[in-house]
């Protein structure tokens, strides 16, 4: 017998699907074009973002590579798991504010993170990310932004169908560990995660409470 909750979850997945997988490409295309031409174009000399004593508590772990690139399937959960049309353009548009903020701030504000003396090509995984990703657009970290906003989303909607604790669980944990892969594979510092994560709390916040709002109930 299948739990109500995985039914839910069916449902949920099933509803919009094709909209769903175009928008998500759709999005994602538009922000890494806008991401790497503000990377390549700041309107200002970056200025480094010094490292703490955390960051030297967290020293470089290769396999951290996977946790970080996860970050592309974690933040397409919550718009795949939209229950109505309304709540995916609530979502999406949220997330849009978002990143145009952080975006601006890269291009009027830029930052970067200390220089490293490493040789990447002995990291091959973490050689390509290097290769792609100058060290700039650093604070606030927009990985750790998106993923604290989609930690908050997925919360409200494992309560909304009656999920199991252990998957409450694993979706915050899962949060932190890609927090933490942006220091752990030297992408970011603290202060840039820091920031990252104020960002995104006051973002998912905004956007929820905002949906709770609504003269007609917003059904997420």
């Amino acid at each position: 017998m299948i739990s109500p909750w995985l039914r839910s979850l069916g449902a949920r997945i099933a509803f919009l699907w094709w909209l769903k997988g175009i928008g998500t490409t759709v999005f994602m295309t538009l922000f890494f074009w806008a991401y790497f031409q503000i990377l390549n174009n700041p309107a200002n000399p970056p200025v480094e973002v010094p490292a703490i004593a955390i960051d030297h508590w967290v020293g470089l772990t290769p396999w951290a590579y996977g946790i970080y690139i996860s970050l592309w399937v974690y933040v397409s959960l919550p718009p795949a798991l939209c229950l109505s049309f309304r709540a995916l353009m609530h979502f999406g548009l949220w997330v849009s504010a978002m990143c145009a903020v952080c975006l601006f701030i890269f291009w009027w504000f830029p930052t970067q993170t200390p220089t490293q003396t490493i040789d990447w090509s002995l990291y091959p995984g973490l050689s390509m990310i290097k290769g792609v990703d100058a060290p700039g657009n650093a604070c606030p970290s927009l990985h750790v932004a998106s993923a604290v906003f989609t930690a908050f989303w997925l919360h409200r909607i494992f309560g909304l169908i009656g999920a199991p604790s252990w998957l409450r669980w694993l979706n915050p944990v899962h949060c932190v560990a890609i927090a933490w892969s942006t220091m752990a594979t030297l992408q970011h510092v603290a202060l840039d995660v820091l920031a990252g994560g104020l960002v995104g709390m006051l973002f998912a916040w905004a956007s929820l409470r905002t949906a709770d709002r609504y003269r007609k109930p917003l059904p997420i």
